[in-house]
């Protein structure tokens, strides 16, 4: 990911937030599940799930329970 000193799973978040800002994950989009997102981003399945957690606590995404997670808002520039 980055070589910069932090928690991985706020380096991931940051990511995900930087593709919802940009369009590429736009509002109603599902994200990959934590396993495929730890492949895609490299990390750990609970460094994934951290990150999910951390845009939940963003209010950028919510879970539903057997159906996935999802954008429901643009954060503010």
């Amino acid at each position: 990911m980055s070589d910069s000193i932090g928690y991985m799973y706020v380096q991931v978040a940051d990511k995900v937030e930087a593709d919802i800002r940009a369009g590429r994950l736009p509002v109603g989009s599902r994200l990959p599940n934590e396993r495929d997102m730890g492949s895609q981003y490299g990390v750990a399945h609970g460094t994934a799930r951290r990150a999910v957690q951390e845009l939940r606590d963003r209010g950028l995404v919510k879970t539903l329970p057997n159906k996935g997670t999802f954008v429901i808002k643009v954060p503010e520039k």
